[in-house]
């Protein structure tokens, strides 16, 4: 049952336009029409990516290609604290929509995390700012709805393709942003990889992409297909337990890094971002409270805010299967490409990785995006990237 009735703002062209959608809590209404509205025309899309990302998660570094993708979205949170927008998290990058009165404020972040992300990280992100007029001019949209996952937080859910096509945009080199001067710091309150990977129990951690081929038919039909697949395995294919991941003992080595780069952390803020990782492991341990926080009571809600399963003019999940139903999707998809419906790209890992956004440790609005931890995405991509060339080829 969603949470409420669907109901749209009356004025468009407001920065309450995307708070205003009511959310949806059956995943399965991604490819329900009805539920998404189109952005208002004054608004802008935001898109980055970490050039050579595949290279980098090869040599074991998927928690910084993550915290890169996962530190635009705090950094433009913590930049608009009073705009609720749209966004996805990709993995290797994200994407977001705002207010085009934001343009300017949204460009200097993005300018500064890119700094950021090379100083700290030895990572490219790519960034680039489109218009929301722009991409309709090229035939395409933007209509976006949200998916409440939990009654504490929601998900932008995307189609129309205009997404898709602006990130063809930034890979192309168009409307890029310079990045910032080295140095330049950013705020990254809030972003935190305190997780040690999390290892499969079914058998296999599978990403998956699977987007609709132009002018294909049945595309909803192979969406609905492939959830009803995943919903009757265990856990619905969740990746994390039901009693969340376990901390890791120095913040994955990468609260460290962050507090160094974050305009709001001093010296002391970076030492105790490692001390916290440590006592936060010793609560999970002890099932103990801390300040407040009662590890139990975070993990469940972790569990249950995880964005482990999205769509951005198409199908992205994170699930944890065994390895015949893993079979199983991978060949309804290739029957799919087959039929003309869609293009997919599969990745198989032992490991999730989950990166997580915590504006406050003391609410229940904590985000937590989870992506694979030996390829994931980026290496779903690449295969989907390969499948659509040789699709043209042939």
């Amino acid at each position: 049952m969603d949470y409420q009735e669907t109901r749209f703002p009356s004025t468009a062209s407001t920065d309450r336009f995307y708070g205003e959608l009511t959310a949806f809590q059956a995943f399965r209404s991604i490819t329900d029409a009805s539920r998404y509205r189109p952005l208002p025309p004054d608004w802008i899309v935001g898109v980055t990516d970490i050039i050579h990302s595949t290279d980098a998660i090869a040599d074991g570094r998927y928690k910084a290609v993550n915290t890169a993708g996962a530190a635009v979205l705090a950094a433009i949170t913590n930049a608009l604290p009073d705009i609720h927008f749209p966004f996805v998290f990709n993995g290797d990058g994200a994407s977001f929509a705002l207010p085009g009165r934001h343009l300017e404020v949204a460009r200097d972040v993005l300018a500064r995390t890119a700094a950021w992300v090379d100083d700290t990280l030895g990572l490219n992100l790519r960034t680039a700012t489109i218009p929301v007029s722009e991409i309709r001019t090229n035939g395409f949209d933007v209509r976006v709805a949200r998916f409440a996952p939990s009654q504490h937080v929601s998900y932008a859910m995307f189609d129309g393709g205009g997404l898709a096509w602006a990130d063809s945009m930034l890979k192309q080199g168009r409307f890029c942003i310079a990045r910032a001067a080295s140095g330049s710091t950013i705020d990254l309150s809030g972003l935190t990889c305190p997780f040690a990977p999390v290892h499969a129990r079914r058998g296999v951690i599978l990403s998956i992409i699977a987007v609709p081929t132009e002018g294909g038919q049945d595309f909803a039909t192979l969406v609905a297909d492939l959830l009803t697949l995943l919903e009757g395995s265990e856990a619905g294919g969740r990746p994390l337990p039901e009693t969340g991941p376990t901390p890791a003992w120095t913040g994955g080595g990468l609260d460290g890094a962050i507090a160094r780069g974050n305009s709001r952390f001093g010296p002391l803020e970076q030492i105790s971002a490692v001390v916290r990782s440590a006592i936060a492991q010793m609560a999970h341990l002890v099932g103990m409270s801390i300040s407040g926080i009662h590890s139990t009571q975070f993990q469940r809600e972790l569990v249950q805010n995880s964005d482990f399963r999205k769509f951005d003019d198409g199908l992205r999940m994170t699930v944890d299967c065994t390895l015949a139903t893993a079979d199983t999707v991978e060949e309804r998809l290739a029957a799919a490409r087959q039929a003309g419906t869609c293009h997919f790209g599969t990745h198989r890992q032992p490991v999730a990785n989950v990166t997580c956004f915590v504006p406050s440790a003391t609410r229940s609005d904590h985000m937590h995006f989870v992506d694979g931890a030996a390829g994931g995405y980026a290496a779903a991509a690449a295969n989907l990237k390969r499948d659509i060339s040789q699709n043209r080829a042939t």
